[in-house]
């Protein structure tokens, strides 16, 4: 990324450039992030290509005012984190789903970031509803955030009685919990972005992938909370973790959210894959 693109895209973010990359600016970063660039699956829906490129990515959080999946979000600020001058690996990651079953590999991106007093952070922009802040990598205690408690812990067994990574502990995959349920598995191996190719184009065209099978648009809210629009349904969530949920109306107040709330603009509403065609979008900021 050249500068240019840096400060449009920390323009985005409304955040100034950071003088050094302290935990403090990373924090910063992380939840903005959070709050301005949208968790969507639109792509999938909208017949658009998911191209796991740094600048096709930073192009379309930056550019097209868009957001995107965990492939895109973290991939796009892995290259603005390291603009900035952090060091940066990403790592893949496999999300538990119903019954504890691990999903495929390269399931998830998350990032390792090293800050300048040489402590690695966990950040992670492209799960939806996740930490809002990165979890410190090396602790095995309990880290409370605004979203709840969250816990990194070495991993055991697989269903193949296999466990990842070596033996020794500094190289063992590890669970990511929230309020003591897993979500999803490290590999703590450094990955390539190209490595996520095969998760991107499975969870892009599976019909057995849930973002084949719905449309969602989500981001946290100024107060800790989230907005949500899953389809015609838009959900309001609380920072106290109470729901409010109304199925919209027409077509422009359809589209009027997705604009106003989300910087999104198009031309027509999404539809599900296979349910009708959907609206092909336009720059969103």
């Amino acid at each position: 990324m050249d500068t240019a693109t840096t400060d449009a895209y920390l323009r985005r973010l409304g955040v100034e450039r950071p003088a050094r990359p302290t935990p403090d600016a990373l924090r910063e970063l992380h939840l903005r992030h959070l709050r301005t660039v949208p968790f969507e699956n639109l792509s999938v829906h909208l017949g658009e290509e998911v191209v796991l490129d740094e600048k096709r990515l930073v192009d379309k959080v930056v550019g097209a005012g868009r957001g995107g999946f965990c492939y895109e979000l973290n991939g796009a600020f892995a290259a603005l984190l390291t603009a900035l001058g952090y060091d940066v690996t990403l790592l893949a990651a496999r999300v538990y789903g119903e019954g504890g079953r691990l999903g495929i590999p390269y399931d998830h991106l998350a990032l390792r970031v090293r800050t300048d007093d040489g402590d690695d952070w966990l950040a992670d922009v492209g799960f939806g509803s996740h930490f809002h802040l990165p979890l410190a990598f090396g602790e095995r205690g309990e880290q409370r955030d605004p979203a709840g408690v969250f816990r990194v812990a070495e991993s055991g067994a697989d269903a193949a009685g296999v466990r990842g990574g070596h033996e020794a502990a500094d190289a063992a995959d590890l669970d990511v919990l929230r309020e003591g349920r897993p979500v999803y598995r490290l590999e703590i191996r450094p990955r390539a972005l190209a490595d996520f190719t095969a998760g991107a184009w499975w969870h892009r065209t599976s019909p057995h992938s849930h973002f084949t099978r719905s449309l969602v648009c989500s981001r946290v809210t100024e107060d800790g909370g989230r907005i949500t629009l899953s389809g015609r349904r838009l959900t309001l969530t609380a920072p106290d973790g109470t729901r409010r949920e109304r199925e919209t109306g027409s077509d422009a107040e359809v589209l009027g959210i997705y604009r106003d709330e989300f910087g999104i603009t198009l031309d027509a509403v999404p539809t599900v894959r296979g349910g009708g065609t959907g609206g092909r979008a336009r720059t969103g900021q």
